[in-house]
């Protein structure tokens, strides 16, 4: 689809090798990639911590979003990876830092097998509409 923008690595966000970090078309649904708690040098945010890896991912959500014109406000659809269920509640209390539960998206929560690295204990994906 020739009408869609592509950002392979929005500023302070990791480069990505193959795959788009956000990618947007004519009307402004976003599509944001599965983040992970790696900081704009690769670096894993909050080893064996739930809370500080989702503030990473959501802070990478955030970037990826802003390069598309649009807030964490503009999220409509949010997926969940993780390997562990018991790190929900720190998940959620970090989710709700950045994002209006009165007002949340669309959600789903999956437990998965394994991540991209060990390290990592989730990872989040985000659609958008600005």
């Amino acid at each position: 689809m020739s009408d869609l923008t592509h950002v392979f690595a929005p500023e302070g966000v990791a480069p990505r090798n193959g795959y788009s970090h956000v990618v947007w078309g004519e009307g402004k649904f976003i599509a944001v990639s599965s983040q992970v708690p790696l900081d704009e040098h690769g670096k894993l945010v909050g080893e064996g911590d739930p809370y500080a890896q989702t503030a990473q991912v959501f802070e990478n959500i955030r970037l990826c979003l802003a390069e598309a014109g649009a807030t964490l406000e503009d999220i409509i659809k949010l997926t969940f990876f993780m390997t562990d269920f018991s790190i929900l509640p720190a998940v959620r209390e970090a989710r709700d830092v950045v994002i209006d539960k009165d007002r949340g998206p669309a959600s789903t929560a999956l437990k998965v097998n394994g991540l991209v690295r060990d390290d990592i204990l989730l990872q989040i994906e985000a659609f958008a509409v600005a």
